[in-house]
C-alpha cells in the first residue's frame, strides 16, 4: 500500500485501503507490522524460485520484537536459566528490544541453554519433559515465527489441524465425525513415538531451506536446534528433535511432516493430524492395511519410528473404538477417554476437599469454570458420561456438607434428601447435563 505524503501527514487513498483491507482479510492471523501488504501480495502470487529472501531485517525489525514480546507477555511462563521473569523483562521491555534487535542484525545473538524440568503427565503417574527458554529467546523465537509462519502456512495441507492459525481439536474433530459418518470406519490409529525429541535435525533444515534462502536466518534456526539443555547441574546439546518448549518448535513440526499430509492427499487418503498424532480414515480393511504399510516406509525415510503400542487398525463400528484429541470414539457414538475424565476429576479433587474452608458459595464459584470449560470441549458426548461427571461433583460438595454438619466419608443416603440436586442449582452449579438438554431442545426447536 503506497502511502501519501500530504503537508507532512500521512494519508491513505480509498482505493489502496479497499485493496489492503481484502488481502488482510484472507490473512487475518498475520501480523501487520511484519508482513506487509506488499510482501502478502508477493506471497500470493509466488516469489522468484519460490525462496524468499533478506529476511533478517524483518526478524530483527524492533516492531516484530516488540509483537512477539507482547505475545510472551500474555502467556506468562516461568523464568528460564537466567531467572529473569516476564515482569522483569518488562520492566526495560524497550532497551532490551534494542539490544536484541542489534545482535541479531549484527549476527551475535546466541540462544542461551533451555532449563528442562519435569512435569505429571495428566491421567497417569509417569512424567514428561517441559523445556523453559529464556524470556529474550521466547521473545527471538516469536519474532521467527511471525516471519517464517506464514511462508509454510501458504502451502501446508488441508489436513493438518495442530498448531495453525484458525484450526485446532474441534476443527479435526468434525472432520473425523464427519467421515465416520459417510462410512471411512477403517482406522489407521497412529502415533510417532517421540516426535519432538527424535526429527532429523539436518533433513529439517533442508526442508526449511526449501523455501528460505537467507543465510542468517537459517543460521539463527540452527543455534535454536542445538541449543543445550540444562537439567540440575547437567549440561548437554541435543543432536536429534526441536528445542522442548520453544515458540519455534510447533511450527518446525508441522514443516517436516508437510511432506506425508500431501503424499496422503495423493495417495487418496483421508487423514487428520494434530501435531505428532494422526489417523486415517479408510473404507475397508484392505484399505487401511495399505495405507499403514505406506506410513510406515515414509516414517523409516524420514528417520522416524511409529509407537509399536499406540499404532493399530481399528473397526470403529466394533467394540474398542480409539482415542483422538481426548475423545473415544465407538460404534457410532463419542465420549470423554479415560485419561480426559481422569484429567478433570483430579482438578475438581483439588478444589473440594473435606477440609477446604471456603463457603459452598465459593467452592462453586471456583469450580464452575473449570466444569464449564470442560463441558464446552466436551458437549458433543454421549449423555450419561455427563450426568455422571455432574452426580460426582455433587458428591465431592455433599461429602464438605457432611463433614461440617459432623459427619465422615462420602456424601450418600439421607444427604440427597438434605441437600437435593436443586440445592445445588440454586447456588449456581453448573450442570452439564442441563446445559446438554438445552442443545438438544434447541436443535428440535423446542
Amino acid at each position: 500500500m503506497k502511502d501519501k505524503q500530504t503537508e507532512g501527514k500521512t494519508t491513505v487513498s480509498v482505493e489502496d485501503t479497499k485493496q489492503g483491507g481484502e488481502i488482510y482479510g484472507r490473512w487475518p492471523w498475520v501480523e501487520p507490522e511484519v508482513w506487509t501488504e506488499p510482501m502478502l501480495k508477493a506471497l500470493e502470487e509466488g516469489v522468484r524460485g519460490g525462496k524468499w529472501f533478506s529476511l533478517i531485517d524483518k526478524v530483527s525489525s524492533k516492531k516484530a520484537l516488540r509483537a512477539a514480546h507482547k505475545k510472551v507477555r500474555s502467556n506468562a511462563g516461568a523464568p528460564g536459566v537466567d531467572n529473569e521473569t516476564v515482569e522483569q523483562f518488562e520492566q526495560e521491555a524497550e532497551k532490551n528490544i534494542t539490544e536484541m534487535s542489534e545482535q541479531l542484525k549484527k549476527g551475535t545473538y546466541r540462544p542461551q541453554a533451555v532449563k528442562r524440568t519435569w512435569i505429571p503427565k495428566p491421567g497417569t503417574q509417569e512424567k514428561r519433559p517441559l523445556g523453559i527458554p529464556t524470556v529474550q529467546d521466547r521473545v527471538v523465537q516469536g519474532s521467527l515465527r511471525l516471519v517464517l509462519e506464514p511462508i509454510f502456512e501458504k502451502e501446508f495441507a488441508e489436513q493438518s489441524y495442530g498448531f495453525r492459525p484458525g484450526r485446532g481439536c474441534k476443527t479435526a474433530l468434525r472432520r473425523l465425525s464427519a467421515l465416520l459418518n459417510v462410512g471411512y470406519t477403517w482406522v489407521v490409529d497412529a502415533d510417532i513415538k517421540g516426535y519432538f525429541e527424535t526429527i532429523p535435525q539436518e533433513k529439517l533444515m533442508r526442508k526449511v531451506e526449501e523455501r528460505v534462502s537467507d543465510g542468517r536466518v537459517l543460521e539463527l534456526l540452527r543455534l535454536y536446534l542445538k541449543q543445550g539443555v540444562m537439567e540440575g547441574l547437567k549440561h548437554w546439546a541435543p543432536e536429534k528433535g526441536t528445542p522442548q518448549g520453544a515458540v519455534i518448535s510447533p511450527l518446525l513440526s508441522n514443516i517436516y511432516l508437510d511432506e506425508l499430509d500431501h503424499e496422503m492427499v495423493a495417495r487418496g487418503n483421508q487423514m487428520i493430524r494434530y501435531a505428532d498424532d494422526f489417523v486415517i480414515l479408510c473404507k475397508s480393511q484392505a484399505e487401511a492395511e495399505q495405507a499403514l504399510a505406506y506410513v510406515r516406509e515414509w516414517m523409516e525415510r524420514a528417520e522416524l519410528t511409529l509407537h509399536p503400542e499406540k499404532t493399530r487398525i481399528v473397526d470403529a463400528t466394533q467394540k474398542g473404538g480409539f482415542d483422538f484429541l481426548g475423545y473415544h470414539f465407538e460404534r457410532g457414538y463419542r465420549w470423554p477417554r479415560r485419561k480426559s475424565i481422569n484429567k478433570f476429576r483430579e482438578s475438581i479433587r483439588r478444589k473440594t476437599t473435606r477440609a477446604n474452608g471456603n463457603s459452598l458459595n465459593e467452592i462453586v464459584k471456583e469450580i464452575n469454570p473449570v466444569i464449564r470449560g470442560w463441558y464446552e470441549y466436551f458437549k458433543h458426548s454421549i449423555a450419561n458420561e455427563l450426568e455422571n461427571l455432574d452426580s460426582w461433583i455433587r458428591m465431592r460438595l455433599r461429602s464438605i456438607l457432611r463433614k461440617r454438619h459432623g459427619g465422615k466419608g462420602r456424601g450418600r443416603g439421607w444427604d440427597h434428601f438434605k441437600w437435593p440436586n436443586a440445592y445445588f442449582a440454586r447456588l449456581g452449579l453448573f450442570s452439564m447435563t442441563a446445559a446438554r438438554a438445552l442443545i438438544v431442545q434447541s436443535r428440535r426447536g423446542g
